[in-house]
Parts: structure tokens; C-alpha cells; sequence
């Protein structure tokens, strides 16, 4: 086991991730240790720049769904924030908010950031983005479309890493709910940013467990 790893409940993990199974379960520096089977799950830049490892189905980037009202994805190229936000504009709706988030050039205790690197299990992200959205329209029904993007692999500063939309009749339910979409991403999807700066290079600051998207927000 890695300098700085730290251990998982198994049963929280395979609620979590789906149906994972090993006897025990480690993360430690962006890997997944398993103890039957060793599974690791670095991201480490290629000299293309593309995450070595990163499956190839990605490469065609995040394609506008063909039906239906939610457009949930990941892609290691640039996020189309102009298409995203051109297909959640419905005659029903009278606002559409959103939001995206950007790669800065500082992090906490970190000046000089100079681009980050994001891993994710794949496997399991869009299902979380799927969740994300069935919990959303639970609280806001009158919703029209939502859109869940995250871009991973080496992004620099100024580009944009994730993208949430919502459209909705009326603007105070299109920013409660573009609010709550974030929010629910950044506590509930199985992604992971490596920073690299002046000084140095690790994982992101202000790690936290997985989190159900019915308990983002919520009280209890």
C-alpha cells in the first residue's frame, strides 16, 4: 500500500461503484487497489498528451443525444458548450441556465497552477450522471432538459473541465436545479483532477467520500 493511501469501507464502495466485490479496497494516488486483483487506474499523460490507458471510445468527444431530454457524458475533448446549450432551449421553458466550470491558475495553497489532469471510473460515471438527474427531476418535475458533461484527461487553463444545464419554465427552478446538478456531480461522480504547479504536482485538495445523490442538499 501507497505512502498517503487511504482505505475504503468495501460495502460503501460496492453500493457506491456497482457491485464491486473485493475483499478489501484502497485509493491512493488516483489508483484502485484491489486486494484479490490489483487494478490500477493512473492517469498518466502520454506524450500526446492524452491519458495513457484512457479508453478509445472517448475520442469522438460528448455527441448530442438523438432523443430524449437528459444529455449525460465524458469526453477527452473539448466540451461543446455552445451545442449544449442550444439543445436545452424548449418552447416550454423560459430559462435555461449554465454552468461551466474552468481550469484557474491557483488552488488552495498552490500558486502557479499549470494545467490539471482528470481520471474518473469511467464505468460508472454516466450512471452517476443518470442518478444525478433522476433525483433532480424528483425535486424539480417541471424540468425540461438537463445536461451533465465532464471532460477528462490533461486540460489547461481557461478550458472549460465540466459542464451542467438545466432549462425549466421559470428561472428561480433553473438555478436551484443547475445548482443542485453540480453540486450533486462534484459529491456523487467518481472523478479525480491531479494538479500540477509551480512547485510541485499531486491530487487535488479537498478530497471527499462518494456521496448518494439523494443526500446532496438534503437535511438529513
Amino acid at each position: 500500500m501507497r505512502s498517503g493511501s487511504r482505505v475504503v469501507d468495501v460495502e460503501t464502495c460496492r453500493s457506491q461503484l456497482g457491485g464491486v466485490t473485493p475483499r478489501s479496497l484502497v485509493r491512493g494516488q488516483g489508483s484502485w487497489l484491489h486486494e484479490d486483483e490489483i487494478v490500477q487506474r493512473c492517469v498518466r499523460p502520454s506524450a500526446a498528451g492524452r491519458p495513457a490507458g484512457l479508453p478509445g471510445r472517448y475520442d469522438a468527444g460528448v455527441d448530442q443525444p438523438p432523443d430524449g431530454d437528459d444529455w449525460f457524458g465524458v469526453s477527452d475533448s473539448e466540451l461543446p458548450i455552445g451545442a449544449v446549450y442550444d439543445w436545452a432551449v424548449r418552447p416550454a421553458c423560459g430559462a435555461v441556465v449554465l454552468f461551466s466550470g474552468t481550469i484557474r491558475d491557483h488552488a488552495d495553497g498552490r500558486s502557479g497552477v499549470q494545467h490539471l489532469t482528470y481520471e474518473a471510473y469511467e464505468e460508472r460515471v454516466v450512471p452517476r450522471f443518470a442518478e444525478i438527474g433522476e433525483e433532480l427531476r424528483r425535486r424539480w418535475p417541471d424540468t425540461g432538459r438537463v445536461a451533465l458533461l465532464h471532460r477528462l484527461g490533461r486540460i489547461e487553463i481557461g478550458e472549460s473541465s465540466v459542464v451542467a444545464v438545466v432549462s425549466a419554465p421559470h428561472r428561480p427552478g433553473a438555478f436551484e436545479a443547475a445548482r443542485f446538478a453540480i453540486d450533486a456531480l462534484k459529491e456523487s461522480a467518481p472523478i479525480w483532477k491531479h494538479e500540477v504547479w509551480a512547485e510541485g504536482s499531486d491530487w487535488g485538495t479537498g478530497a471527499h467520500d462518494i456521496r448518494d445523490a439523494r443526500s446532496v442538499g438534503s437535511s438529513e
